[in-house]
């Protein structure tokens, strides 16, 4: 797992560092500036003009980003895709989060993490490289809602979305439906060695646009919804909205309000509920009497 999170890391920081305002890197800058970087996050160091020449290579597999060395000058990016929805920096910011508390790692003793760590991340270089050469994946899936049953899939990879500190492979089920896989359910993971043609009518911009976190079902409605909070509460909000679509309505001494627009998933709710001290729903009614029926039953069972 190290290993290939490692390599990974490295792509990104290589990336990141040739799309600063600098156009040209001379190539013991930027060998010593990964060196550093990965001693940083506790990986050993002893980065050679081999391994960076090696690195190239896989960056242009991996991510279709050409680099190449202006002699007397440095390497710089001489293509990447124009509409490509890769962002290297939050991509570097998750992955650093994910190995921050590797034991090794200088960050020890200066990072509090949480207690939990996600499962299956080491998984993720080989499933970037399925979605980039447009390749089949294979793996036994647990549904946690059925008693951890195994089931096996064979999909057509699309995107890697990270929600809620936890990552999914989006992709095309065997009847061309768009479904979110939990990489850390996923087991046996297999890149088969057969290409599918990707649909051009999948794109990144609208996928979950109404809605919050990763679950997005179409036969849902797109909801007007109005909330209401106490002004502390309004200051968290303002500052970490709940959806692109926030707007504030009412921001005084008294009350903090705002409008959404999104479909009321189970993921929505259970955000509500995270700051419901304050929380009136003022509409729809529908989204109300559902949190009402929640806070209900939960005294029911604590009285």
């Amino acid at each position: 797992m190290k290993q290939n999170m490692g390599r990974l890391i490295r792509y990104i920081l290589i990336i990141h560092k040739l799309s600063g305002n600098r156009k040209y890197i001379p190539g013991d800058e930027l060998i010593s500036y990964l060196n550093l970087q990965m001693e940083l996050r506790g990986y050993e160091i002893g980065m050679s003009l081999r391994t960076l020449q090696r690195d190239l290579k896989d960056i242009a597999d991996m991510f279709d980003v050409e680099i190449r060395n202006y002699r007397g000058y440095g390497y710089y990016i001489a293509y990447r895709p124009e509409d490509t929805d890769i962002r290297y920096r939050e991509l570097l910011m998750n992955f650093d989060l994910l190995t921050s508390m590797n034991q090794n790692s200088q960050s020890v003793g200066f990072i509090i993490p949480e207690h939990h760590r996600q499962k299956g991340s080491d998984s993720i270089p080989a499933l970037i490289s399925a979605i980039k050469r447009q390749k089949y994946v294979e793996f036994d899936y647990i549904l946690v809602r059925k008693g951890d049953k195994l089931i096996s899939r064979k999909v057509k990879p699309y995107f890697l979305k990270e929600s809620l500190g936890l990552w999914y492979l989006l992709a095309l089920d065997e009847h061309d439906s768009l479904k979110a896989y939990g990489i850390d359910r996923m087991r046996n993971i297999n890149v088969v060695d057969k290409t599918f043609k990707r649909s051009d009518s999948i794109g990144p911009d609208n996928l979950f646009k109404h809605s919050y976190g990763i679950w997005d079902d179409p036969s849902m409605p797109v909801e007007e919804i109005e909330l209401s909070y106490s002004p502390l509460d309004g200051k968290f909000l303002k500052t970490t909205p709940l959806h692109s679509s926030q707007k504030v309505l009412v921001d005084n001494d008294t009350e903090f309000r705002i409008s959404l627009q999104l479909k009321i998933t189970n993921d929505f709710v259970m955000a509500l509920l995270s700051r419901s001290a304050s929380l009136t729903v003022i509409r729809p009614l529908s989204l109300r009497e559902r949190v009402r029926e929640i806070y209900k039953n939960a005294i029911e069972r604590n009285n």
